[in-house]
């Protein structure tokens, strides 16, 4: 099956190197009609564009920040592995903040092999202060490019004596298929420094299996894999993309793209994926179906993960029917009530995680639609009414090849202390000439 960045990348002149198996479907129905604005925020500004050599190509995944304000992020492709450039297996890199401006930093090129290839998740901090990671290819399954890694970057340990100063890669776990292939999520820490992520392929029927949960423990000096949940493609969920995140009693939450209701997807029997939470029941994990979408009502195929708020409601969304759709979900008497916060229009919605602010404003992008349909950066904000939506960047005002704003944002957005918003394009940008539908930017809107 093809993906829908698959899809938009082929249209645009761009092969994809790397599998996935997600469906590409866009539905149209009536748009269910809420009360917005759009309100073109005019401090928007590019604070890097890749040139699609060793510094990368294709920014899918947002930003993260260090306590010095500096970003970090990685690059499906590009780099000096793989063949280098265009062919490149992707990237790790900084942008340190230096007075007004910022320095780009290249801190590790994927070669494809052992270490990793075509990294799609944002990297994290651990308390150590190094960052982690996975990739979705590389490793040592023989399937193809490899069923993906989950990998640790830090500096050197010697000074650094030169203007350039990549940091060391440590391979952690190398993923063989039936523990998992895939991995297009972010890992995420538990109080003791176990990582836990989720994988779109693999589990027990092989590398096409429909995904796993998985954990991963510190034993001996290298990390154990334990599966929490490997997903059947039946009403527990198939293909999750996203993270997890955890609850303050130690559950764990997240989103699979298929599964759920069979009879979703044109009764293809694929469904159009579930809310689940895995709660810890003596040595193992219960899955718990929160909610499974149905399509016309209330959207379909999640991508993006939840975030939770002081309150204990969930938040998410899923990126087709009606455009896309922001939801949130409830904990109402040992069940969660759905509802619907916001629906777009255009060709599709978010296929990432919301941020919220701490007035409890939602921010988020949207990787198509917008004002001219190449993506947007948009805000929620709650009231009595309802929530209403403003749109703080329209991509792309002349259309392509002129996208030097960038392009198809598929990443979340990160909040400084400032309320300064940060994240990334997929294309567009002045970096690559050579390339008419450019190699990403990483953006700022200042409030």
């Amino acid at each position: 099956m093809t993906s829908t960045r698959q899809i938009r990348n082929w249209f645009f002149g761009i092969v994809l190197r790397a599998t996935t198996a997600a469906l590409a479907l866009t539905v149209v129905f009536g748009l269910m009609t809420t009360i917005s604005q759009s309100l073109q925020a005019q401090t928007y500004k590019v604070l890097y564009n890749f040139t699609g050599q060793a510094d990368g190509l294709e920014p899918e995944a947002g930003m993260t920040m260090d306590k010095a304000a500096n970003l970090y992020g990685t690059t499906i492709y590009g780099g000096t592995g793989c063949g280098g450039g265009e062919y490149g297996c992707g990237t790790a890199f900084k942008l340190k903040r230096a007075g007004s401006g910022w320095i780009f930093d290249p801190l590790y090129s994927f070669q494809g092999g052992s270490d990793g290839a075509y990294p799609a998740a944002r990297v994290i901090f651990g308390s150590d202060g190094s960052l982690y990671g996975t990739t979705t290819a590389g490793g040592g399954c023989p399937s193809g490019n490899g069923c993906g890694t989950v990998f640790n970057l830090r500096p050197q340990p010697k000074a650094c004596t030169t203007a350039l100063c990549p940091w060391k890669e440590t391979l952690l776990y190398s993923f063989a298929g039936s523990d998992g292939a895939e991995p297009y999520s972010e890992v995420v820490f538990d109080h003791v420094g176990n990582l836990y992520g989720t994988t779109t392929r693999g589990g027990s029927s092989g590398y096409y299996g429909d995904g796993v949960v998985y954990e991963l423990t510190p034993s001996n000096g290298g990390w154990s894999e334990t599966i929490l949940h490997g997903f059947t493609g039946g009403t527990d969920g198939a293909e999750p993309y996203a993270g997890l995140i955890f609850d303050n009693v130690g559950n764990l939450y997240g989103t699979t793209y298929e599964g759920g209701n069979l009879a979703c997807s044109g009764g293809g029997g694929q469904g159009c994926g579930v809310v689940f939470q895995l709660a810890p029941v003596g040595s193992g994990w219960t899955e718990n179906i929160l909610y499974s979408f149905q399509s016309s009502r209330d959207g379909a195929f999640p991508m993006g993960g939840l975030i939770f708020d002081q309150f204990g409601n969930l938040y998410g969304t899923t990126p087709l029917t009606y455009g896309g759709m922001v939801f949130m979900l409830t904990p109402s008497q040992g069940n969660w009530a759905f509802t619907l916060l916001y629906s777009f229009s255009g060709p599709e919605g978010p296929e990432a995680s919301l941020v919220m602010d701490a007035a409890g404003n939602l921010y988020g992008t949207r990787v198509d639609g917008g004002a001219y349909e190449y993506g947007s950066v948009f805000k929620l904000t709650p009231s009595s009414d309802g929530w209403t939506y403003t749109s703080l960047h329209d991509f792309c005002p002349n259309g392509f090849p002129a996208c030097s704003d960038g392009a198809y944002p598929v990443s979340n957005v990160v909040i400084d202390t400032n309320g300064n918003l940060y994240g990334t394009a997929a294309l567009g940008g002045t970096g690559c000439p050579s390339n008419p539908n450019g190699c990403g930017v990483v953006w700022e809107i200042t409030p």
